[in-house]
């Protein structure tokens, strides 16, 4: 098995749901512990966490984090299929197929004796519902290590900021009538859409960053009405905020109440990531990720939020860093099977790499992580230094 066989294996378990999820995290513990490498696993909310390690204890250490969850999809998805260089199937780009690529960079390492390697794989990272995820709770329980990656998608490159997430629910009002009426009332769901649309159109959505063109803003839901012959009174609508690095969330917040009848309620904040471009591993893990095209590495900007966030918010310097893909979270996901390759051999270029300067300085010295942070009771408390 190759790490091209072993993606396509992990697309055809549908980890949408609990039990697929048991059932791939045990294939995931068989395989590891089939190739002679130590996996301790726990349970967090009833589901399993998978913790791997090879390399001595005393040896600089990289965490490898994946999960194995995925958002839901239609049947035919958890069936793999190959065309041309691509793997098409849920959770192929986002993000099996790194899974799959960090796995065998384990393998690959397991004679090593000069980093400590850690895979660490999760069940819960796409979960909109879960208030503490098993990253976090790892990570605020003590899992510490000089540096982190993420397999989250990014083409080879290295993930070096990402957006922070504000998502809100937001209740808007209007006023009842009989439906074949509608003038004498004063429709909540029409006046929730328009609301919408000014959303689109306030200052904060229109700023910029060096890696970053505008926020995303996307209505994810809507409910209203209660009746079909009555003009709905009521109406809620969530909102996912993506802001940019150096945006305040309370100024979006306060520019939003700003619009009349409305009401927010339910949040989800998380804020925005970055690591230093600077930091020794960063740009360790760019040498080994530019012998495959020669492109520029670091320049890349995640639209999406990841348990990334978890590792800054302690001090541990982590990117996002996964193959060649696209549409994911969509019905026509893939992951590019050459880049399975390219993204196999960078992790053991950048673990053999890490190895010869600890052989020649020690432990490699680590820089403060910029702008990492955490939240805590919906507070932002400044990261620590790595």
């Amino acid at each position: 098995m190759d790490e091209h066989q072993l993606a396509a294996a992990l697309i055809g378990y549908d980890t949408s749901c609990d039990e697929g999820l048991r059932s791939a995290a045990a294939f995931v513990k068989a395989w590891l512990e089939t190739n002679d490498i130590r996996v301790d696993e726990t349970n967090h909310r009833g589901l399993p966490v998978l913790l791997a390690d090879v390399g001595p204890p005393d040896a600089p250490s990289v965490i490898l984090h994946g999960h194995l969850d995925v958002v839901p999809a239609r049947a035919g998805q958890f069936e793999p299929r190959v065309e041309g260089d691509r793997l098409f199937g849920r959770g192929a780009y986002d993000m099996k197929g790194a899974l799959a690529g960090m796995m065998f960079a384990m393998r690959d390492a397991a004679s090593q004796r000069a980093v400590r390697l850690r895979l660490l794989c999760v069940p819960d990272e796409e979960s909109a519902d879960v208030d503490r995820r098993s990253t976090e709770v790892l990570v605020q329980d003590g899992l510490r290590a000089d540096f982190a990656i993420t397999g989250e998608p990014t083409d080879l490159q290295i993930g070096v900021e990402a957006k922070g997430v504000l998502a809100v629910r937001i209740h808007v009002c209007g006023t009842a009538a009989h439906g074949s009426t509608p003038w004498l009332g004063d429709n909540a769901i029409l006046k929730t859409h328009d609301a919408f649309r000014r959303i689109e159109t306030l200052p904060f959505s229109q700023e910029s960053s060096d890696l970053f063109d505008r926020p995303s803003i996307n209505l994810a839901r809507i409910e209203g009405g209660d009746a079909f012959n009555k003009v709905p009174d009521s109406c809620w609508m969530d909102v996912d905020i993506r802001y940019l690095p150096g945006q305040d969330p309370q100024e979006i917040l306060a520019q939003i109440r700003e619009i009349p009848d409305l009401e927010i309620g339910r949040m989800l904040h998380r804020e925005p990531a970055t690591v230093s471009r600077s930091n020794p591993y960063v740009l360790a893990l760019g040498d080994a990720a530019g012998r495959w095209g020669g492109a520029e590495t670091l320049s890349i900007g995640r639209d999406g939020a990841s348990d990334v966030i978890w590792f800054l918010a302690a001090g541990v310097p982590a990117v996002e860093f996964g193959p060649v893909g696209g549409g994911h979270h969509g019905p026509g996901e893939w992951v590019s099977l050459s880049s399975l390759g390219h993204y196999r051999r960078t992790l053991g270029h950048f673990v053999a790499g890490l190895g010869r300067q600890a052989g020649r300085e020690g432990r490699p010295a680590l820089r403060a992580v910029d702008g990492g942070l955490a939240v805590d009771g919906g507070l932002a408390v400044d990261g620590g230094l790595a």
